[in-house]
């Protein structure tokens, strides 16, 4: 069953103003991955995810500067990338699946230290929202060789994004994990074992 895939990211000695450098550094590390810079929305909502945005804004240009210009530290900052994942299309004839690369959403956020009483504690300073996992397991569908690969270099990605993040943004700690608790490193071995 698909399942909504996160990483959480902390940094050391954290304070509220460090938030737009922090998110700057994340989102550079992402178009490096990507290849893409642009952020395509951002939005920023007080107190609680229950409230209404007070900023939201589609974007060409620097989106951090401006959507954090009157930060507070109740407020979240969301900003929307993509990238390119292979992504199964409909079987043909055939009945196999094609794949192509296709643009995927993804959602970084940066938390305020009073957002959501604090909820940057369990979600991290900043968290990147990557959308359901199916990219990275495709847990229904039989695999052949072809889609092994596909799924390989999602995998690949991610971990090249999430390595970059490590080394390059200060970070004190990082955990990726699924909505449901399951592992993902768990999933992924065990969808590999049955490819093989």
């Amino acid at each position: 069953m698909a399942d909504q895939l996160y990483l959480s990211l902390w940094f050391p000695n954290f304070r509220t103003d460090a938030l737009p450098d922090k998110l700057v550094c994340v989102l550079q590390q992402f178009a490096r991955v990507s290849g893409d810079q642009r952020v395509s929305v951002a939005t920023v909502t007080p107190l609680g995810w229950s409230e209404s945005p007070v900023f939201q804004r589609i974007f060409v240009n620097d989106a951090v500067a401006e959507a954090t210009e009157n930060g507070h530290d109740d407020m979240a900052f969301e900003f929307e990338v993509k990238w390119e994942l292979w992504q199964p299309e409909a079987a043909g004839e055939d009945f196999e699946a094609t794949w192509r690369l296709a643009p995927w959403t993804v959602k970084v956020i940066g938390f305020g230290p009073e957002f959501d009483d604090g909820s940057y504690e369990q979600n991290g300073h900043i968290r990147v929202d990557f959308g359901l996992d199916t990219p990275w397991v495709l847990e229904d569908e039989e695999l052949d060789k072809s889609a092994a690969e596909r799924i390989q270099q999602n995998v690949e990605k991610l971990l090249a994004f999430t390595l970059s993040v490590e080394k390059h943004c200060g970070i004190s700690s990082r955990l990726l994990w699924t909505e449901s608790g399951e592992p993902l490193a768990e999933k992924l071995i065990a969808r590999l074992q049955r490819l093989n």
